[in-house]
Formats: structure tokens, sequence, C-alpha cells
């Protein structure tokens, strides 16, 4: 039976990763002062599945540097040591030191042993300091009087029965790792008894047929010894039974009825100790769902399969409609199963991919506490809307733009204390960060309540970059837009933080490569917003069809407002280019294809022309189009994969007559049309100045 070591090596550091996430979580709750005994323990079991792994794969540095982080949080756990700052802010660095020997593991490289060496040590040091030494001897192991001839007892070693149950291989356990993890507490010698393996006709190779008798030595403490077997309890028969130095015969029989005691206290200690944690301190949890693991390129995979399920239903959806013979209604009602499954289908297979957000909010906390420290200031972070869902792929490409806006608001827009305090302030800044729904789109804000933008410090340094030559004719939001302008930046001194200005260019380029766009709203002396929209999935979406001249287009659903017939009397112009419908005392700038686009004839008379209303955040526009189509679901071919990008499109589709179609990003053709930086884009917060244009 052959065992793909590579497969069990991926999990073992898929549950790592999860557990030094589910450690650091635990450690900045710790640092918070809220002290819980399941916190600890939580910590604790982290620690000790990392160093039981670490150990069976061969991983010596790890476990060995696990064990030393684990006996410090059992002194926490068992009230020996107080969690104090210093304590917790050496626990969190060992986190990260665990998390780079992982990574380098993983990449098959050799990991920084000198790092770890020197904080191995400085473990060592806090955990034999003497706020956290163990408390002085029981009186059973202090000295007796001289003339009664007795000396001092002294724990020389264990002995172990080890008899696992024919079932143990099968619950994925392996005795030998287990041997050799226990080896690493002293020097062990062993004895094999293979008396029950049986004839090679009665052999069953996921039995365990052997058991061993173990003599370890050393003054170990046998709840070290019960962790090791603590994982196959239920799968072996265990005895661990100490070794004590010779003692003179007339004390034996006093001390052996003593030693049967301790032992058999600290045999319940063990067991109480081993329940607690299971209790998680008295505390229920219910049963975790069943969940299973599945690679991203399986996933994929089955999602492109869907798409062209979904291409296919659309050609038979279309064929059905050319055919009007009565005697074809069962054909059709096939069909109307067919699409009511491909979208039962396709909905349950996107949901493998959606993700509650709090992944990407859950490595912020740490952030925050160690920027925090390192730049003097008080900050608390704020989460609301976790449990938002969105494609893992979405989530994976915008963390490093969350981290960036982030370290923008800690290091530019909250001030320090002393500064808050003579404004007014609380002492502690605020950082929030917010997910919710919004039509077909997830909106992510990133806001703090520090000093806000200047806007004449930004509109000052773009005229002397030459950027804008008049200020004063642009907008609040056309202002702090420069701020994503490659190179641009206001901070005057530059650190290892911030003031390069390369963040927000790189947020933006990220943010518009997955169809999404990032407005900036600020308010001098009170804070600031970034606001990220972005498609809820990179694979399909519900569109409307459009005909603009000869060609179709497709128009996301979720963005269109409504659409109606124009009439002459309510047009009216801005300038020589901008047009604006006037819709329920709302400014609707026009936008034309054939001026974004460069196609078709520009239309002179737009009596009775399709106006087609969109939104993308707060403002709305109009699409001046030829034909409505209908709708369809269309799975999005990627461009750039393909050609290359192209402005003002998000993607194709293939539609159910084969032909191609372009998908259209709003926020593109807005762009391209001038739409952004027109002062005729009106939102619905600016309907008093729109009526006076």
């Amino acid at each position: 039976m052959s065992v793909d070591l590579d497969q069990f090596k991926g999990i073992f550091f898929e549950e790592s990763f999860e557990n030094l996430e589910a450690m650091e979580s635990g450690l900045l709750e710790l640092s918070e002062g809220e002290v819980d005994l399941e916190t600890v323990n939580t910590i604790f079991r982290g620690a000790h599945s990392i160093k039981g792994g670490g150990a069976a794969f061969g991983y010596v540095l790890v476990s060995s540097f696990t064990h030393v982080m684990e006996e410090l949080l059992d002194q926490m756990r068992n009230g020996k040591r107080e969690a104090d700052t210093i304590s917790v802010n050496i626990l969190l660095e060992s986190v990260d030191v665990i998390k780079g020997m992982l990574e380098a593991y993983q990449e098959d490289e050799e990991p920084d042993e000198e790092r770890a060496l020197k904080l191995k040590t400085q473990l060592e040091e806090i955990r034999d300091s003497a706020d956290g030494a163990p408390p002085a001897a029981p009186e059973a192991a202090e000295a007796v009087e001289a003339d009664s001839g007795e000396r001092e007892e002294e724990l020389i070693g264990w002995e172990i029965s080890f008899i696992p149950h024919d079932d143990l291989l099968q619950t994925g356990n392996d005795p030998s790792f287990l041997i050799r993890e226990l080896a690493e507490l002293g020097e062990m010698t062993l004895e094999t008894d293979v008396s029950r393996v049986p004839v090679f006709a009665l052999f069953n190779p996921e039995h365990c047929y052997v058991s061993w008798q173990i003599k370890l030595d050393g003054a170990v403490e046998k709840e070290q010894i019960s962790e090791i077997f603590e994982w196959v309890e239920d799968e072996c028969d265990l005895e661990i039974k100490p070794v004590y130095k010779e003692v003179e015969r007339r004390a034996d029989d006093r001390r052996s009825d003593e030693r049967r005691t301790d032992d058999r206290r600290s045999a319940d200690k063990s067991v109480d100790r081993r329940q607690s944690s299971r209790r998680g301190g008295g505390k229920q949890k219910a049963a975790p769902a069943a969940t299973i693991r599945v690679s991203t390129e399986r996933i994929d995979e089955i999602i492109d399969m869907v798409g062209e399920l979904v291409i296919t239903q659309s050609m038979l959806s279309q064929l059905g409609e050319d055919l009007n013979l009565t005697g074809l209604d069962r054909l059709r009602e096939g069909l109307e199963q067919l699409e009511r499954n491909s979208r039962e289908l396709q909905e349950g297979i996107m949901g493998i991919r959606m993700q509650p957000i709090s992944f990407a909010f859950n490595r912020f906390p740490r952030m925050v506490h160690d920027v925090s420290q390192k730049l003097g200031k008080q900050i608390r972070l704020e989460t609301k809307g976790e449990e938002t869902e969105m494609d893992k792929t979405v989530m994976e490409k915008i963390n490093d733009p969350l981290v960036h806006l982030v370290r923008n608001s800690i290091d530019h827009g909250l001030e320090l204390p002393e500064e808050r305090i003579a404004a007014g302030k609380p002492e502690e800044g605020v950082v929030s960060l917010t997910a919710y729904h919004q039509g077909g789109s997830i909106v992510v804000e990133i806001s703090d309540d520090g000093r806000g933008l200047n806007r004449d410090k930004i509109a000052g340094k773009a005229v002397e970059r030459g950027l804008i030559t008049e200020p004063d004719l642009l907008s609040d939001e056309q202002v702090f837009r420069l701020l994503f302008e490659p190179g641009f930046s206001t901070a005057d001194v530059v650190s290892d933080l911030s003031g390069r200005g390369v963040g927000l260019d790189v947020v933006r380029r990220n943010i518009e490569s997955l169809g999404g766009s990032v407005d900036i709203s600020s308010r001098l002396g009170e804070g600031s917003t970034f606001t990220i929209r972005l498609p809820l999935t990179l694979a399909v979406l519900d569109g409307q069809l459009m005909r603009i001249d000869s060609q179709v287009f497709v128009l996301p659903l979720s963005s269109i407002v409504e659409s109606l017939q124009m009439r002459p009397e309510f047009i009216s112009a801005v300038g020589a280019k901008t047009e604006l419908y006037s819709l329920r005392d709302e400014y609707i700038p026009i936008v034309r294809f054939s001026d974004a686009f460069n196609i078709g004839e520009h239309r002179e008379n737009l009596e009775s022309a399709l106006l087609v209303v969109v939104e993308w955040g707060n403002k709305h526009i109009g699409l001046l189009v030829d034909e409505l189509l209908g709708q369809q679901q269309v799975v999005i071919k990627s461009l750039e994969t393909n050609f290359k990008r192209v402005p003002g499109i998000s993607g194709a589709t293939i539609l159910g007559d084969g032909t191609v179609s372009l998908i259209l990003d709003i926020s593109g053709v807005m762009e391209m049309s001038g739409m952004n930086n027109a002062p005729g884009v009106m939102n619905r917060a600016s309907k008093k100045e729109s009526r006076a244009v």
C-alpha cells in the first residue's frame, strides 16, 4: 500500500497555518486583558498540534521550538504565570517565526535557524524566570532525619507499556511517530513484542499487531509523556509507571504507598487537565460542520464545465424560441427545466467558491497591534459585516490593497494621542473595516476618525508636479483621486510604512483589474473613508443584452436602475460635450457610445431613443442604446488572458447563437467618456446643486 507523503504534508501545512491564525487571535485577546482558560487552551492546543506534526515529518527545528513555547503556555494555563505584555509579545513573535519556518519547509528551503534559536533562548529565559518558576518540591521529596537511615527519594525514569489496539493504524496514527517524539524527552530503551503477529495467510496490513515496553530515563514529568499519547489514548492500552532511585529497605514500604498515592494524584490531575481542555473551560460548543478540503484547481475546472453548460443551455433556449410549432411544446418545457437546473447547479458550484470576508479581515488585528506600538499610537480596530461572502479569488487579490489602505489610515490618518487630545478627540483612534452587499457588488469600506485629507496640500503637490493647473475648478472628489496617480505622495517624511507614493497606485490598479473601483471621501479634522466596490464573482453574471449600431453588448443586470424612451424637452446641454437628462429632479449625464468607443454614427435626433440608467457607487449615468434584446446569464471570459486589457470592457462572453459579445465595465465607460472628471456627474446627494445647472 503506497502512501502519498506529499498529500499528508499539504494537509499538515494547511492545518498548521490555520492553527497559527487561531493562536495569533487568542494571543491578541490576551494582550487586551481578556484572559480565560479556553483562550489559553486554544493557543496551547494549536502549538501542540504543530509540534506533533513537525516531529512526525522530521521538522526537528519546528518541534523543538514549539515545545519550549508550549511549556511557557503550560505555565499560563496552570496559573503559574500571568499573561503579561512581555510574554504575549514574544509569543506573537514566536508565531511569526513558526510561520516562517513552515513556509520555508513548504518551499523545500532551509528556514532561518539563527532567528529561531535566538528567540527560543528568549522563550527559555522567560520560562525559567523567577515569576514563572515551578513551586518548591513537595514535602515527600524533602530529606528526613539522618538517624532513620532514609535517603531522599529521586525519580530516575519511567516504564511505559504501550499496546496499540488492532485498529490504531486505521485512525491515521503511526506508533513510530509517537515513539520518535518520546525519544526527544530522554534516553530510551525499547523492547518490541511481536508475539501477536499472525501467520501470513491471516495477516491484515491495516491492523497493528506489535506492542512495546519502553524504559525512559530522566526526571521527565508524567504529563509530558501523557500528552504524547493523548491522541491515541482511546486506541491503545497504556500504562506509565515511575522508576525511583533505590532507598533503604525499612523505608520502602512506607514510600511505596506514598509513591502509589502521588502517582494516582498525578494521573488524576493529568486526566482533569485533558478533560478541562476538551470541555473548553466549561463552555459547551456546537459540533463543527463537516467539511472537506478541495483544491482550487478542481473547483475551477468544475466552474469552467458549468460555464460551458450555461452556454449550451443558452443555445438550446434560442433554438426553442425559433421553433413555433405546437408539437414542440414539450421541447420548450424541457429547455425551461434545463435552464432551471443549470442555474441551480451554477449557484451551488459558485457557492463553494464563496467565503466570508472574515478570512481577509483576520490578519488586521495583529497588524494594527504591531504598527500602533511602533508608532506610539493608541488604535482600536472595529470590523463589521465579517460574514459577508465573496469569491475566494477576489478575496485573495484584494488582500494587498486592503493592507495598503489600513496602513495609510494608521500612519497618515490617525494622529498621535497628544494631537487627538489637543483637537478634542478621544486619545484612542478608531480604524473601521466594513463589508456589505450592494446590488450585484460587494462594498468594502476602510475608514478612520483621524485628521482627514488636506485638499489644499494635495492640490499644491499636484500643481508642483504639473498634474493640474487650476485646482479651484475641481471638486473635492477629483482632487482626492489625484492620490492614486503613480508616485504621488503628500508625506513629508518617508518611512518604512508609507511615503514613497507607490501604495495607492498599486491599490487602484489591483482593484480595477478585478472590474472594481475605489473612491475616497474625507472631511478635514474628522476622518477619511476609502470605498472599494467589487463584483461578487469573476465567473458568471446576469446580463442585459443591448444593441448599439450593429454590435451587441452585455450590461451587468445588477447595475441597471431603469430604462426609458427619451423626451427632447428633458434634454439639456452643459458646455460643448456634456448632455444631461432630467429625471425626477435629478440631472443624469448621457454617454454616447459613438464617442466612448468610436462606433456607429453620432445621433442628432434623440427623440424616442432608448436611455439605460445605470448606477455605479452613488453616481447615475445614462447609456444611449439602439435596442434592448433581452436578459441572459453569461459566462465571463477574460480578455487579458486571450488578448489584452481593453478600457471600458470587463470581459467577453459567448451568446446562444455562437457570437462573441463584449461585457461593459461601467466604471471604465465613465472614465473613458470623461464622466468621472466632468462637473456634470451628479449623485443623489447633490440634487440641489444639479438643479442650478
